[in-house]
């Protein structure tokens, strides 16, 4: 494992991080300058305790507050904090970006990072999905529902800084490079 300036993390694997960008949806912001960062198998196979490997991971690299639960089944976004979803168990399927957006599907060892105003719901998961969540150092979530007032949001969402670290490979992760303003 390699160390890295703030935070640790694996060295880059370009192959396994996505990018998904979204335009404004017309019932959820999203976010047009920052994409979600999908970190595909960013769990080393050989971990027992999957959610303790993320709660850590996301801690170390400055990404707090965690819990463990599930995904709504509704659209949602924040407009005031990044959230980063890391699959412990199980399999689910959310779609990003709003009502006819994008449908990702997400397993165990899999992380995403969704800038503020994505929009998100679970359409299907598995019977035993554990999510493991979290935020940016500093950075408090509200919970908005499709249809809240865009305008509000887009003005929040802006305001929003973004982290020094990736939640998985830290200071020098994919998603430092990625997320510019």
């Amino acid at each position: 494992m390699a160390e890295h300036r703030a935070g640790v993390g694996p060295a880059v694997d370009a192959d396994a991080v996505e990018r998904v960008a979204l335009a404004p949806g017309h019932d959820v912001p999203n976010n047009p300058q920052l994409p979600v960062v999908v970190h595909r198998r960013a769990v080393p196979p050989e971990v027992d305790d999957v959610a303790g490997w993320l709660e850590a991971r996301f801690a170390a690299n400055g990404w707090v507050g965690a819990w463990r639960d599930g995904v709504f089944d509704h659209h949602h976004y924040h407009a005031t904090a990044h959230e980063v979803l890391g699959i412990a168990r199980g399999s689910v399927e959310v779609m990003l970006g709003g009502a006819g957006g994008v449908l990702v599907t997400l397993g165990e060892g899999d992380v995403a990072v969704l800038p503020a105003g994505t929009g998100h719901c679970r359409v299907g998961a598995t019977s035993r999905l554990v999510v493991v969540g979290a935020y940016p150092s500093g950075q408090s979530p509200d919970l908005r529902r499709a249809g809240d007032s865009l305008a509000d949001a887009a003005r929040r969402i802006a305001r929003v800084p973004v982290p020094d670290a990736d939640p998985v490979q830290g200071a020098d992760g994919a998603l430092v490079r990625l997320w510019t303003r």
